[in-house]
């Protein structure tokens, strides 16, 4: 499954190669710190809107800038290949940016897949997709499914570590 998680280039010439046979590609991106059943419906209902789905982690450096400096919990080398262990999954790739623009811009998805926290109008790169007459879909969210409520719910179980 290692094979999956690619490079930038290597990345940029599969989708070259992907889109020339006519085919689908779907972008989403998130930190995926802690895999639960909330993300696997996400990406698997990813999957469904084209035929080759691109997951972006962030790096450790991204996640800690956006989630503090206890996250993540999981490293990316780890996150990536949990992440392209997936059915779903057919390419994955780490980017350290704060958002995933400079990713988006590069490949230009014929899709792109946020979770319902995100509004149309809040999602990064859609702009860039809807110019090149590409679709972006939010995806409802599992309620009460999250890596913070999973997070919380081990503190409350066994409490803080000393």
């Amino acid at each position: 499954m290692r094979e999956k998680i690619k490079t930038r280039e290597e990345l940029k010439t599969l989708v070259t190669q992907l889109k020339s046979e006519g085919k689908h590609i779907v972008f989403t991106n998130g930190c995926f710190d802690i895999l639960h059943v909330g993300h696997i419906r996400y990406l698997e209902e990813a999957k469904t809107c084209g035929d080759h789905l691109i997951v972006a982690i962030n790096s450790d450096s991204s996640v800690r800038a956006i989630k503090g400096e206890g996250r993540p919990l999981v490293s990316q080398d780890e996150r990536a290949e949990v992440i392209a262990a997936l059915q779903c999954v057919d390419s994955v790739i780490i980017f350290d940016e704060l958002n995933p623009l400079n990713i988006i811009e590069m490949f230009k998805p014929h899709v792109l897949v946020k979770g319902g926290d995100w509004t149309e109008e809040t999602i990064i790169g859609a702009d860039v997709v809807k110019a090149h007459r590409g679709k972006v879909i939010s995806l409802p969210l599992v309620k009460g499914v999250s890596t913070s409520s999973i997070i919380e719910r081990i503190i409350q179980r066994y409490g803080r570590s000393t």
